[in-house]
């Protein structure tokens, strides 16, 4: 038998406790879709491409996860036994094993799919289910145990005697079969008396029956198995994920000041010695490198932060910084933002679409866009590029070494050369040349020198 291992993920319920035109399985979970860790979850065990059954608002789903996955249509909401057998055509022949588990519980922990996966082959099971002990049933089935301790059943909470009720260990749908056992069993599933749907729970009392071996991984942390069906639970696993990521990132070197303010993505990577400060939204796929200071108030979704940079209470998106920059408080980066080493913004600062490089100081209340600026160029406060005609959008061009006054103008499209100047106040609408000093309204060159002569 071969132990190649295949993943089924059960993603075609419709939520339809969400009450939201969102398919349930996207919506986010410290800011990312918790189809995604159910995905990454089947990877960490060894699948290179789960089978992900899909039914209602199925096109969203496939939108997202694209060819990573390979897709199962159940058209009709028959069961979880149903779901796996419409999975079937997808799986790969020569799987030995499958998974199956749901797409609302993202914070099942990897570690733990991998410990269910290991034991299932090392006992040479032909099914290995997860459980859970804990106060908190959930309303999940009871696991229902000889007096050998071995497991005979799952009895669900609506048919479950008082004594049966008061059982502690749970079962949060998480199950290893071994493949032909799988295929041939789910043929004789029945239809359930109430509902008329197929259940994958069914399977444990045939596999007792038939004398075939039955083994359960089981956990003490509930929190792993909450399911996602509403918004009241959907904020709660919010809650747990961020207070994991917390934790995760202190305890790989970085300061968090003020835990608990302090909100960081699942996808977020920081570097040791870095220090968050409080009320900071660190979003997205951000990466943050060592030494750096950010916050307080700071908003970063997407972006690139290099080693020692300071960044005080601002927003920055889809931006890249390299080392040694600080900027703040209250600039905004916005998308296509790029500043060099050793760059400098003042306070209420912008940049968008454009590249500010090595040494560059830009001045307060100063704003570039699809700009590009030479390396030690001293940008002065109040400075605006006019890069929109009303039309489309134009660029601006400054030169290494160039000094750009107070309040200037510069009125895309344009371009200053290295080592020019321009007056406070002035109104650049035409190309100033290098080694020049513009001033004025229009803005008109009134002096030249050679270059190392300034």
């Amino acid at each position: 038998m071969s132990d190649k291992l295949a993943a089924v993920i059960l993603a075609a319920g419709q939520g339809t406790r969400m009450k939201s035109k969102l398919a349930k399985v996207l919506h986010p979970v410290a800011g990312k879709p918790m189809i995604e860790y159910a995905v990454e979850t089947a990877q960490f065990a060894g699948v290179e491409k789960p089978v992900v059954v899909v039914g209602h608002q199925s096109d969203q789903v496939r939108a997202l996860l694209g060819d990573r996955v390979i897709f199962a249509e159940q058209s009709a909401q028959l069961g979880t036994g149903d779901a796996v057998k419409c999975a079937r055509a997808a799986l790969e022949a020569d799987a030995g094993h499958v998974l199956v588990f749901y797409a609302d519980m993202p914070l099942f922990k990897p570690a733990t799919m991998r410990a269910l996966v290991e034991k299932h082959l090392a006992c040479q099971a032909t099914l290995t289910m997860l459980t859970v002990i804990a106060d908190d049933t959930m309303s999940f089935g009871r696991i229902v145990r000889d007096a050998n301790g071995q497991t005979v059943r799952i009895v669900e909470e609506v048919e479950a005697t008082p004594q049966e009720l008061g059982i502690k260990e749970i079962n949060p749908g998480v199950y290893c079969f071994r493949a032909q056992w799988l295929w041939e069993n789910l043929q004789a599933l029945k239809p359930s008396a109430k509902k008329g749907e197929y259940y994958l729970t069914d399977l444990l009392g045939m596999a007792v029956g038939q004398g075939a071996r039955v083994e359960t991984e089981t956990i003490e942390d509930v929190s792993q198995c909450i399911g996602i069906n509403n918004r009241v639970q959907l904020a709660l696993a919010e809650k747990i994920m961020r207070e994991r990521i917390r934790e995760r990132v202190m305890l790989d070197g970085v300061t968090l000041v003020d835990p608990a303010s302090i909100f960081i993505d699942a996808d977020v990577e920081i570097g040791q010695d870095t220090v968050i400060l409080p009320n900071t939204h660190l979003q997205g796929k951000t990466r943050i490198g060592q030494e750096c200071k950010i916050g307080p108030n700071a908003i970063i979704l997407d972006s690139v932060i290099g080693d020692t940079c300071s960044i005080g209470p601002s927003v920055m998106e889809f931006a890249t910084l390299e080392d040694h920059v600080d900027m703040g408080p209250f600039c905004h980066l916005r998308p296509g933002a790029y500043l060099s080493r050793h760059v400098h913004l003042g306070n209420y600062a912008e940049v968008k679409k454009s590249r500010l490089g090595e040494g560059v100081h830009m001045g307060h209340f100063s704003y570039l866009g699809d700009t590009e600026v030479g390396a030690h160029s001293n940008i002065g406060a109040g400075t605006i590029t006019c890069n929109y005609d009303g039309k489309q959008k134009n660029r601006t061009v400054i030169g290494e070494n160039v000094f750009i006054g107070s309040d200037s103008m510069l009125v895309a499209p344009v371009t200053i050369g290295d080592h020019a100047r321009t007056g406070a106040g002035a109104v650049v609408t035409k190309d100033v040349p290098s080694n020049s000093l513009a001033v004025g309204m229009p803005a008109r060159v009134i002096r030249k020198w050679n270059a190392g002569n300034e």
